[in-house]
């Protein structure tokens, strides 16, 4: 069995970080702390299954907000991060993009900074062994025709400020 680590998943009550919740608490040995604002797409019913596991705790928290990334990362001293936490919806976001601007490009800006600053704080090894993932859209790659597929090498054509607050938080993460 592989050693136990700690993973903080941000998005973890939404429909996505939700099944990995459960996943990791269900198949691994892992640690997991959900960092999710429970707005309108997070719902603790869909990670249910996972509360009464001790190896599972929620931190309702917006990952645009500095203190709070910064307490949510060392309170739960991660090995790894899961970032699916965004706005998501091409109609909404074009409805409103303002909430996509924050959550996808500064929240994502936000908690690469508390992270950074928790990292810088680990031994050798531990910074080495350390991940960050980030979990982006097929919609970055812009409009797919009838036949054809996206693949890593496909150029950046966003179309909505969806894809674009995806596309940008892509390149935060890649910089």
């Amino acid at each position: 069995m592989e050693p136990e680590k700690r993973i903080l998943v941000t998005g973890g009550a939404g429909f996505i970080g939700s099944a990995v919740v459960r996943l990791l608490i269900r198949e691994s040995p892992h640690r997991v702390c959900n960092v999710d604002k429970l707005t309108y797409a997070g719902h603790p019913e869909s990670v249910e299954e996972a509360a009464s596991d001790p190896r599972y705790r929620l931190v309702r928290a917006d990952v645009a907000d500095p203190g709070a990334m910064e307490a949510a990362v060392a309170a739960c001293r991660p090995d790894a991060v899961v970032h699916l936490a965004a706005e998501s919806h091409v109609d909404r976001s074009i409805d409103g993009p303002a909430a996509f601007v924050r959550t996808n490009i500064l929240g994502t800006y936000t908690l690469l900074e508390a992270v950074r600053a928790y990292w810088e704080t680990l031994d050798p090894g531990r910074r080495a062994a350390f991940r960050f993932l980030h979990i982006s859209t097929d919609e970055v790659y812009g409009s797919l025709g009838p036949d054809g597929c996206f693949r890593e090498t496909t150029p950046y054509d966003p179309r909505s400020p969806y894809s674009a607050s995806k596309a940008a938080s892509d390149h935060l993460v890649m910089a």
